[in-house]
């Protein structure tokens, strides 16, 4: 496959055909399920699903087909299949995937960009759901057309584009069990909802965590009292999940307490953690906008790049309960209620952790104080299966030749409950989990951009990773 050609293609369908798509995509406020309850009325999603799919179409691939796919009262997925090229319909199925719904707006936008209004800016798109992961569809089938045109192969290839990512994926599960049989054997699986720790080389993902999550209430009366008159005689609700959260995690270095939380590091992904901070060195500790002078929680960055890809974690990520401190009175609430979400290593096992994380928060409670669980939720995690030697020797080339820098792998503290599942149903099959996000691209929060240039490069490398897979 003549790499020049690639490169020409890539570049020409970007500018041309992709960035004015992508911003009209940008511009469809197209939220994930969990955020837009109401969805199937309002009609983003589709719009969406439109948008990419009428692109997606004009592609023009000999014998492929673009197809919209519904199961009753799931929100809809996206299917491009294109064909294998000639000699190549035995290198099995190539799943290419992303997902068009997005994040909320949220405020705090600077000024003169907003969610849904697209801005180029400094090599840039601006905009909600640009990076995270708008792009991935157009990026994947760009470079279906970049080996055609420069004369390489490829297997037969699917892009699938889901419409509840951003929701936890519930609906996917059975989109696969229906779709398993014209999938058929899926032998490499590229994701681009990911990214790394600069725009200078191929970052893959490696692993990502699993997950538990569960909202916790404490009640110790029927209704408020006078906190002068019932203190020292009923016990603070806030005071007894307090003790219960101690059962789980230690307060001074936030290290879960529970067994089955830990699993022990492989020692590759150890190695792996310090080449990238050799590589990056500073990213991880400076990725985020830490006010004032507080600090990380250490000072050893292999240790910072551990704890958020291959350790259990605690955050508290919401409260009821607790009046606004303008408007609290003088008064012992009657119930407290936190919402905790758990970081759990890649390979642990989630139904494990979650069941234990019960168990400490409703056995032998201070005080027989009532402890009510709701939003229980759990999810394994995945870790990569170590690159076969032609994609080894695929991902040195895109480094030689695309990034002019080695590629490395980082686990992600975050989840993508996709690849768990594609993992336990396609156990033989590569993983390529990358993308174009990078340390500052603000996916799910304000002011989130594309950065141009690297979207390009990685559309690069997927077109030389599938001529590579279907030569084997």
């Amino acid at each position: 496959m003549e790499q020049r050609t690639v490169a020409d293609t890539v570049s020409d369908l970007w500018e041309r055909e992709v960035l004015p798509s992508l911003s009209g995509l940008v511009e469809i406020p197209a939220l994930s399920p969990a955020f837009d309850r109401d969805w199937q009325r309002s009609g983003q999603l589709d719009a969406a699903v439109a948008h990419v799919r009428s692109w997606l179409v004009d592609r023009g691939f000999p014998g492929a087909t673009v197809e919209v796919v519904r199961l009753p009262g799931r929100s809809p997925v996206l299917l491009l299949d294109v064909p294998a090229t000639p000699g190549r319909e035995d290198a099995g199925t190539v799943l290419l995937y992303g997902h068009l719904d997005k994040q909320p707006p949220v405020g705090g936008w600077s000024e003169g960009l907003a969610p849904w209004t697209p801005v180029v800016r400094d090599g840039r798109l601006y905009g909600r759901g640009s990076a995270d992961d708008g792009y991935s569809g157009y990026a994947a089938a760009v470079a279906l057309q970049a080996v055609r045109d420069a004369g390489g192969e490829h297997a037969r290839a699917v892009v699938l584009l889901e419409t509840g990512e951003e929701s936890g994926s519930p609906d996917l599960p059975a989109y696969l069990e229906r779709l398993a049989d014209r999938l058929g054997r899926v032998s490499l699986v590229v994701c681009l909802d990911s990214g790394g720790n600069d725009y200078e080389r191929l970052w893959l993902t490696t692993s990502l965590r699993g997950l538990a999550q569960v909202h916790v209430t404490v009640r110790v009366l029927d209704s408020a009292q006078h906190s002068g008159l019932a203190s020292g005689v009923v016990p603070s609700s806030f005071r007894v999940l307090r003790a219960l959260l101690d059962r789980i995690e230690d307060a001074e270095t936030g290290e879960l307490k529970l067994a089955e939380c830990h699993v022990e590091i492989p020692a590759n992904r150890v190695a792996q953690a310090k080449a990238t901070v050799e590589t990056a060195p500073g990213a991880t500790a400076g990725a985020f906008p830490l006010h004032n002078e507080t600090r990380p929680v250490t000072d050893d960055e292999v240790e910072l790049v551990l704890n958020n890809s291959w350790r259990p974690t605690l955050s508290v990520i919401g409260a009821s309960g607790l009046p606004e401190p303008a408007e609290a009175g003088n008064v012992l609430r009657r119930a407290t209620t936190l919402a905790l979400s758990f970081r759990l290593p890649p390979t642990a096992d989630s139904a494990a952790a979650l069941s234990a994380i019960e168990k400490a928060l409703t056995t032998d409670v201070p005080y027989g104080a009532t402890v009510e669980l709701g939003g229980v939720e759990c999810a394994d995690g995945w870790n990569a299966p170590e690159p076969a030697p032609w994609l080894e020797a695929a991902l040195q080339r895109c480094s030689d030749e695309v990034f002019g820098k080695p590629w490395r792998g980082i686990g992600l503290g975050g989840s993508i409950p996709f690849m768990a599942l594609l993992g336990e149903k396609y156990p033989d099959a590569q993983f390529v989990v990358t993308g174009a996000l990078g340390p500052d691209s603000n996916a799910h929060v304000p002011d989130e951009w594309l950065h141009l240039d690297q979207a390009r490069r990685v559309t690069e490398a997927v077109a030389m990773l599938l001529d590579a897979h279907a030569k084997g």
